[in-house]
Parts: C-alpha cells; sequence; structure tokens
C-alpha cells in the first residue's frame, strides 16, 4: 500500500448503503491508552445518515469517568450509542489538522492539544491488504466479523477486540475497519498539562460491548448502528 493516511483521510468518504440502519464513514484512531491511566480517541466522521458531519473526541481520566467531546449534539453523533456510560457529553469546536503524510493534531480549544504520528507495522498492513480483498456481504456477516475480532486482538497487539456487539444504550453495532495503521508516538495536553507517554491500562477498558484497543491503531472505514427506539433504547444524555 503507497498511499499515506492523509492522502486516503483527505478523501470525502461515500455513506454506505443500508436505509434500515445508522452510518457514518470516515477516520480516527479507535483508542490509544497512557501509562498515566488516561485514554484518547477521536472520530471524524464525514458522512452520516442522522445529520451532518462531525468530529468527535473520547477521553477517560485516570479514575474511569468518560466524557466524550463531538462538535455537533449527542443525539446526532458518538453520545446516541455511548451516552449512558458517560459523566459527561459536551459539544465544542473540535478542529483535526493533517500536519504531514502521517502526522496531525486534533485540538479542542482550553481543553485538549492532541499530537499523532502514524505507522506501518506487518499486521497492520496485512489487515488492511485482507480489508482491501473482502466483499461488502462479509464485512455484513456476523461470522466473518467474530473471526475477525479473534484474528485482529493478538495479531494487533491491542488485547480483546469486537467488531459487532451492544452499545451502551442499547442499540447494535457493527464497525468495519477496512484500513488500518499503528499509532507509532503521540504527546496530548489536557488542560495544559502532559498526560505522560502511551501505554496500555493495567486493565483493558470498554464501553458496552466496545473494547478500547490496548495499543494505538487509527482506521478508515464505517460504522453501523441499530435505527434509535425510544420504547428500547436510552437517550443520549450521560448517566440515563
Amino acid at each position: 500500500m503507497t498511499d499515506s493516511p492523509r492522502s486516503i483521510a483527505e478523501t470525502d468518504p461515500a455513506l454506505p448503503p443500508g436505509a434500515d440502519q445508522e452510518r457514518f464513514a470516515g477516520y480516527g484512531v479507535m483508542g490509544l491508552p497512557f501509562a498515566s491511566g488516561h485514554y484518547l480517541a477521536f472520530r471524524h466522521f464525514a458522512a452520516s445518515s442522522i445529520g451532518p458531519g462531525y468530529e468527535s473526541v473520547w477521553h477517560r481520566d485516570p479514575a474511569g469517568q468518560w466524557v466524550i467531546y463531538s462538535s455537533v449534539s449527542p443525539e446526532a453523533s458518538c453520545g446516541r450509542y455511548y451516552g449512558s456510560a458517560l459523566a459527561d457529553a459536551r459539544v465544542e469546536n473540535i478542529a483535526v489538522t493533517w500536519t504531514g503524510p502521517f502526522t496531525l493534531t486534533v485540538e479542542i480549544p482550553d481543553v485538549l492539544v492532541w499530537d499523532i504520528e502514524l505507522g506501518r507495522s506487518v499486521a497492520t498492513k496485512a489487515m488492511t491488504g485482507l480489508g482491501a480483498m473482502m466483499p461488502s456481504a462479509l464485512w455484513r456477516n456476523p461470522a466473518v466479523l467474530s473471526m475477525m475480532s479473534r484474528i485482529a486482538g493478538p495479531a494487533l497487539g491491542v488485547g480483546r477486540v469486537r467488531l459487532r456487539g451492544t452499545a451502551p444504550n442499547g442499540q447494535w453495532f457493527r464497525t468495519n475497519p477496512r484500513m488500518l495503521w499503528t499509532v507509532d508516538n503521540s504527546v496530548a495536553h489536557i488542560d495544559g498539562a502532559d498526560i505522560g507517554p502511551p501505554g496500555p491500562l493495567p486493565e483493558q477498558t470498554s464501553l458496552g460491548e466496545f473494547w478500547l484497543p490496548q495499543r494505538g491503531v487509527f482506521a478508515v472505514g464505517q460504522a453501523y448502528f441499530e435505527r434509535y427506539d425510544a420504547a428500547r433504547h436510552q437517550v443520549a444524555s450521560p448517566g440515563t
């Protein structure tokens, strides 16, 4: 694969088909743990079936409390699926700036400055190649996704992986990370303080059945969720 993550990420993605589901397409760091106990992730979904495209930043503090910052309301972003597991969900201006083919910065004014350097490994190259060859029908197949989840964890060294499951608010989810890169280096400042070097958490963390990786992984792909049903699913507000 010769294209850089920047060249691929800056290409506007098409919204995947599936009118009976809520759909998103874009890129982001699936997750990055820090030795201090902090955890960061971000999403840049340029295409969304439930509203405008948006950015979100997920932050877990060392006490285990999650906050998701989004550029649109929680009802039209990640809080729609994860809100009940959060301490807070906030609407903020979020900037994602590519500073080179493999480097980018994520910023929330007065909250976060996060510099990220990406790379490749044998495992990410292999899984990206596999993703390019797989037809869309296989990406929708539960048995295939379960098999890929079992393979991806050990291959990438990220701990437990689930590409399908149930989000905290009750909707099922399915993730299709078609292209992968490693996070080779990262420096993050939260409220002006350096949170230290990346490193795995003592225990892997999850939100519902979505497990956050124990090593930094950057992905380009799609995400699918069950349509919201007020009779069966929790609302986007944290703690409800």
